[in-house]
């Protein structure tokens, strides 16, 4: 039988070309990087040659960072918009947390409608009836007074808002050796409170007191309804001074949040100069001569 010849398989002999190509492709790739490394950023190389020269020439400068691209000016103010704008959103949460605490505080003063809270975005009036806190026709607080006004200042005191407290009387005349008008009433009654919230613990550089008299009524004075309406004091809560500047200067009554006031600054009220009392009962104006 005869023997089957064996098929001898075809030699290649283009292997060599798949290492060429390899070889090839490396090569170009070795020299892109070379290209890429032989531009030299003219701009880059002189500072970092001048800043070498410097280490060598300046034994202090070496502790400094070699500055590599443009070198930006630094600074440590932040964006005083930006400060601004804090100021102003701590200070209206400021604003509302008092509220709260006032409402929460006092509930049933407010159902029974002798206490009242209310505001806006620059400032905030906690209203008491006079009834609350003094005898007719005086200025000296009653013992009532002293625990209300206690409670308000713990209220207050932990904050640096502006207060002015506003007194106001109906328009029956009052002729008093104290009191030759109804002037001196309304001041003399929004300084005793002043008084008793410095006595209490509010830093005294945030007080101020005014007196309306019977000029700025809430409530027909004909009955005795609205003579009792008119015969209240304020608390008058503010953002900053330049806010109470402007509410105290027309009454907080009259005042209106306009472009005005909110354009008001975000000033701080100034330190006190002198420690409040601490101890001693509020005494009532002297006579007048």
């Amino acid at each position: 039988m005869a023997r089957r010849r064996r098929h001898e398989e075809h030699e290649n002999h283009e292997r060599w070309l798949v290492s060429y190509a390899d070889f090839i492709t490396l090569l170009f790739a070795f020299f892109v990087v070379m290209y890429s490394i032989s531009s030299i950023n003219e701009g880059k190389y002189k500072i970092l040659s001048e800043t070498l020269t410097g280490v060598f020439n300046q034994p202090d400068r070496s502790i400094k960072p070699i500055p590599v691209g443009d070198e930006r000016p630094r600074t440590s103010e932040p964006d005083r918009s930006m400060v601004d704008e804090d100021l102003n959103q701590a200070a209206a949460d400021n604003l509302q947390n008092i509220a709260d605490s006032v409402r929460q505080a006092f509930g049933e003063l407010i159902e029974s409608e002798q206490l009242k809270v209310r505001g806006n975005e620059l400032w905030i009036e906690i209203e008491l009836s006079s009834s609350l806190l003094f005898p007719s026709g005086d200025a000296l607080p009653n013992n009532a007074a002293f625990e209300i006004i206690e409670r308000i200042a713990k209220i207050l005191a932990p904050y640096e808002n502006p207060v002015h407290v506003e007194g106001f009387t109906d328009n029956l005349p009052i002729q008093t050796a104290q009191f030759p008008t109804n002037w001196e009433l309304s001041a003399a009654r929004a300084a005793s409170i002043v008084r008793m919230l410095a006595m209490d613990g509010v830093n005294p550089g945030r007080l101020a007191s005014v007196g309306y008299g019977e000029f700025q009524p809430v409530a027909d004075n004909a009955t005795a309804e609205g003579r009792a309406r008119n015969r209240r004091v304020i608390l008058v809560i503010s953002r900053n001074l330049d806010v109470r500047r402007s509410v105290s200067g027309v009454g907080s009554a009259n005042a209106r949040p306009d472009g005005a006031l909110q354009r008001a600054g975000t000033q701080s009220a100034p330190a006190p100069t002198a420690q409040a009392p601490q101890a001693g009962a509020v005494n009532p104006p002297s006579p007048a001569p």
